[in-house]
């Protein structure tokens, strides 16, 4: 018995399985997602979503140049005048790691002046987020309650059913957010054939998936066509909050097969699960730009603004929703208010 007790005493490890190293940056990383929806917030309502995403991606720029890391750009913008290009280097030396970066998602509510839009990032082990090439892919996406149900080659009124058993509700209780876009119209009528209701999204995709994950939104299943990246970056959040993204290449042109093929997708009816799109440890931040049922939007004061943001850690195994105020000048005229108030 006492070399049992000699044994958990040097090995405190072993005591406590879940223990977490002091060196995780995750909760900086909010810092980054803060600036980006700062700047991009600025321009709400002003229909130029090319300038307010510029803005926003040279302010999440500007932080992480500074962050202890030797990041890799593997999701970020193909435009060239982009400071976040695939491929490029950011960071002031430290941890290699994958950047998933995303300074403006629903950059057109932003112009429209509408809810749900968010800056986010998600940061992987090097080598870990998948590359794939900037195209379409069909998901779907789930919480933890029906992880395990789904089948994106199932048709809709099976994975609706296999979702609300697994809710111990009745189809006609579940909610499905889909983009609304032309290329869903036979998507939207198999979901009303299935008796579930449907809340038609303008843009803010991965906001739909982390929707579906998160109780208290009343949303439960995020499906449709979207880009590569949103599918990526929704995998890296679903892998904290417990959930299951299913996507599959939706080429539109004999070159985006070809473009898979070169980066080792042989075949393009491939189903890709949570795990494979964003394996190993991973680190996602979100901040709201403008209202969403997921995160309140930046509220600026006389001198000061507010944001809501969200920081997701597997290596932590945690999630926390992160309420700043941010000011504009070292002599404050404004207090500091309780949230709600």
């Amino acid at each position: 018995m006492a070399d049992v007790v000699e044994s958990a005493v040097e090995s405190p490890e072993a005591a406590q399985p879940n223990a977490i190293s002091p060196l995780c940056l995750c909760e900086q990383y909010v810092r980054v997602t803060e600036g980006a929806a700062l700047t991009a917030a600025r321009w709400l309502g002003r229909a130029d979503q090319e300038a307010a995403e510029l803005d926003a991606a040279e302010a999440m720029r500007r932080v992480l140049n500074d962050f202890p890391i030797n990041g890799r750009v593997v999701i970020g913008s193909s435009e060239d005048q982009s400071p976040l290009l695939v491929g490029e280097t950011i960071g002031a030396g430290g941890e290699e790691v994958d950047l998933a970066l995303d300074p403006l998602e629903g950059r057109g509510v932003v112009a429209r002046g509408g809810n749900g839009a968010m800056a986010m990032i998600a940061v992987g082990e090097r080598g870990s987020l998948l590359n794939l090439p900037d195209m379409y892919m069909r998901k779907i996406a789930v919480g933890p309650r029906a992880r395990g149900s789904i089948d994106l080659l199932k048709p809709m009124a099976e994975n609706v059913n296999a979702i609300a058993d697994a809710f111990g509700r009745r189809p006609n209780d579940i909610t499905t957010i889909v983009l609304d876009r032309p290329r869903h119209h036979d998507l939207i009528e198999d979901i009303r054939a299935s008796g579930a209701r449907i809340k038609l999204i303008q843009d803010g995709t991965v906001t739909a998936s982390i929707s579906a994950a998160i109780r208290g939104t009343n949303d439960h299943l995020a499906v449709g066509i979207g880009g590569t990246r949103q599918a990526v970056m929704s995998a890296a959040a679903l892998r904290c909050l417990g959930g299951e993204v299913q996507a599959q290449l939706w080429p539109t042109s004999r070159s985006e097969i070809e473009a898979a093929r070169d980066v080792g997708i042989d075949d393009p009816t491939r189903v890709f699960t949570t795990e494979e799109l964003a394996p190993g440890e991973v680190i996602v931040a979100a901040t709201g730009v403008s209202n969403g049922d997921l995160l309140r939007g930046v509220r600026f004061l006389a001198d000061s603004a507010r944001t809501h943001s969200l920081v997701m850690c597997t290596r932590c195994n945690w999630v926390r929703f992160t309420d700043g105020i941010h000011f504009f000048a070292r002599e404050r005229r404004e207090e500091v208010r309780l949230l709600g108030y």
